[in-house]
């Protein structure tokens, strides 16, 4: 079984910045895509960004140039910084990962969420 923590939400100003966090444990032997995706009040949940075992990243075109995801794979841990950030952003923020067993089931988790707010 795999777990998905995030943490590092909160409130901030418009044009502030937040960086979240995502780690993953459990039976992990590999982690082929990790990704971001966030949920307003009353909106669907919708992809943010993502990044692949290689590093090859993706986002919406309504955070790009605004915020940059990276990975660890030693320590199974993605991040989201958030920089330029608009009061449109506020939304929890989840953490999903594509990840392969030491038994090789291929899974994908979601994290908890974490709230991000911003004020303007």
């Amino acid at each position: 079984q795999v777990q998905l923590v995030e943490s590092g939400g909160g409130l901030v100003q418009a044009g502030g910045s937040l960086r979240v966090s995502c780690v993953a444990s459990g039976s992990i032997f590999r982690i082929n895509y990790m990704g971001w995706y966030r949920q307003a009040p009353g909106k669907q949940r919708e992809g943010v960004a993502g990044i692949t075992s290689g590093g090859s990243t993706n986002y919406a075109d309504s955070v790009k140039g605004r915020f940059t995801i990276s990975r660890d794979n030693a320590k199974n841990t993605v991040y989201l910084q958030m920089n330029s950030l608009k009061p449109e952003d506020t939304a929890v923020y989840y953490c999903n990962a594509e990840t392969v067993s030491v038994a090789r089931v291929t899974q994908s988790t979601w994290g908890q969420g974490t709230q991000v707010t911003v004020s303007s």
